[in-house]
């Protein structure tokens, strides 16, 4: 494995030059300017591999330039929402930063919508045009009568892949003919650039609203706890309409180096992915860990990689060394939100912090505190709600007035600790816990103990109304294998204390997910349903 220079090191810090923007962030043009300026310097360098085929910088330049004004001949304009609805492939970034490039503001899509998530996003954010992938995505927006519809190839922005229907233009076909936009806008970094709707766990999602310099300043960070260098090659299997990806973006753009695009996450197909192109780092989130952990190890080939280090988020702390050990790279946490963007990681050459379950300490540029219900301070050690500041932060929510910050401080959602090492704990969502009875639950430990079978390849804990404890604990379970659920119940009993313990069990064949690859748990079904009752088999 290559070795990475000190943090702050590399191209990384070279990029990055302080907070607040660097070098980059004196570039004209927000995010389009900043294509431009590397398309001048260094157009010849990669910047996507995806499915076989390279693209270089100045081609996604052109490409931006040409649909650019595409959309402006078609009636985008500076502060306009333009709503995105591509699978993976080139074509996201480039419609991405062709918005950018005129001002606009791009407002991402999940292609799995349908008639009531996507009618929400598409009423709350007022798009005047949308971008589509497919005819049956082009369909499902033009339904909603908002405004037009241009079809794009999701692999190269290209032409339509489908036949363009009734009320909707072929925006890929006119872009290949098009002139280009040449003159830039006088867009400011701190203009708007993305309503990024959050996963909606807990609700209905709201529009983050997110600038170009949150974007730069998040990547900038990103390269500095990767600590990039100039052979290093970045990896993505997230969906593009998900903030993942869009950040790795304009890091490669910054340092320099190309980003692997995969059409989707594949537990079986990743690692195969990571060798064929040489991936030296990537970020994975989620479930994606534990589900790759599942697969068949090959003594063979799982150490058969250039990966120096993989970025994550949520990974089990038990199984964490074990990870490390069969891939033989260093796994380090990263934790943050949309709103917020990262707050804190876990640096690479921090070797303590494996299986300890640490999210490590704030980044540059970021504050990190725990407090308690009163809002007091919380001690190290003491379980109370995480809460950060600094930049990027998003500057609000889309076409909501609540307030942002409590005593200066953004909120997390999440309760944890922080340790004497400075470094900081989960514990579980502030909103995914388990009142029973006196007791408080956290979710995310119940899930954590059933993911450790080894018949079940994910768990999602969530609370059940019940007359005598207030809530009780009933656990949705994917399986590998066949399994008893009265096993599974023993076998959480026999590793946390009996209130614990799920009551109900429901086998599911799949979880919905959020973009962002999670389990989406109020999409779950409600109640007790036909669950398994561990109460009615103890009499």
């Amino acid at each position: 494995m290559t070795a990475a220079p000190p943090p702050g090191g590399g191209a990384a810090g070279n990029v990055a030059g302080g907070l607040g923007g660097g070098v980059a962030g004196h570039v004209a043009g927000g995010l389009g300017g900043l294509l431009r300026e590397r398309a001048v310097a260094h157009g010849d360098r990669v910047l996507f591999r995806f499915a076989g085929v390279e693209t270089t910088v100045a081609q996604v330049e052109d490409r931006t330039d040409r649909l650019a004004a595409v959309l402006a001949a078609h009636g985008v304009r500076r502060g306009d929402r333009v709503a995105v609805m591509l699978d993976n492939g080139v074509g996201f970034p480039v419609a991405w930063l062709a918005i950018a490039r005129l001002g606009a503001v791009i407002v991402p899509l999940n292609p799995g919508y349908r008639s009531a998530d996507l009618a929400h996003i598409v009423k709350d954010s007022g798009p005047v045009l949308a971008l589509a992938g497919s005819a049956a995505a082009a369909q499902a927006l033009l339904a909603l009568d908002f405004g037009e519809v241009g079809l794009l190839d999701p692999a190269d922005a290209g032409p339509a892949p489908d036949p363009v229907q009734a009320g909707a233009f072929d925006a890929g076909a006119e872009a290949a003919v098009a002139a280009g936009l040449r003159d830039l806008p006088d867009v400011g970094w701190d203009d708007l650039l993305n309503l990024q709707y959050t996963s909606g766990t807990t609700g209905f999602p709201k529009g983050c609203m997110l600038t170009h310099r949150y974007w730069l300043h998040l990547a900038e960070l990103a390269a500095d706890v990767a600590a990039v260098t100039p052979d290093d090659v970045d990896l993505t299997a997230q969906p593009f309409h998900y903030m993942d990806p869009q950040w790795n973006t304009v890091l490669c753009l910054l340092t320099g180096i190309p980003l692997v695009i995969l059409p989707r996450f594949s537990a079986s197909g990743f690692w195969p992915s990571v060798r064929e192109h040489g991936a030296t780092f990537f970020y994975v989130l989620g479930t994606m860990p534990l589900l790759l952990l599942k697969q068949p190890p090959d003594a063979g080939l799982d150490r058969s990689h250039r990966v120096r280090l993989v970025l994550c988020s949520g990974i089990t702390p038990a199984l964490h060394a074990t990870i490390e050990e069969r891939w033989g790279a260093p796994w380090r946490e990263a934790y943050g939100s949309t709103e917020a963007g990262v707050v804190l990681a876990v640096r690479p050459e921090d070797t303590a912090c494996v299986g300890t379950g640490a999210m490590g300490s704030p980044v540059p540029g970021k504050e990190a505190k725990v407090v308690r219900e009163d809002g007091t301070d919380a001690a190290d050690g003491e379980v109370g709600e995480i809460v950060a500041r600094g930049a990027p932060m998003l500057t609000g929510y889309w076409n909501r007035d609540e307030p942002l910050l409590r005593d200066g401080w953004y909120p997390m959602g999440d309760l944890g600790y922080r340790d004497a090492r400075g470094h900081y704990h989960l514990v579980g969502r502030l909103k995914d816990m388990i009142r029973r009875g006196s007791e408080n639950i956290a979710a995310a430990e119940v899930e954590a103990v059933l993911t450790g079978h080894p018949a079940v390849r994910a768990a999602a804990v969530v609370p059940v109304p019940d007359e005598l404890f207030g809530e009780e604990v009933k656990a949705f379970v994917q399986v590998a294998e066949p399994v008893e659920p009265r096993e599974l119940v023993a076998y959480v009993r026999a590793r946390l204390a009996a209130f614990k313990t799920p009551r109900y069990v429901e086998f599911v064949e799949a979880f919905p997910m959020t973009p962002s690859e999670r389990v989406a748990k109020h999409l779950l079904p409600a109640g007790r349903g036909g669950a398994y009752d561990s109460r009615e088999e103890d009499r």
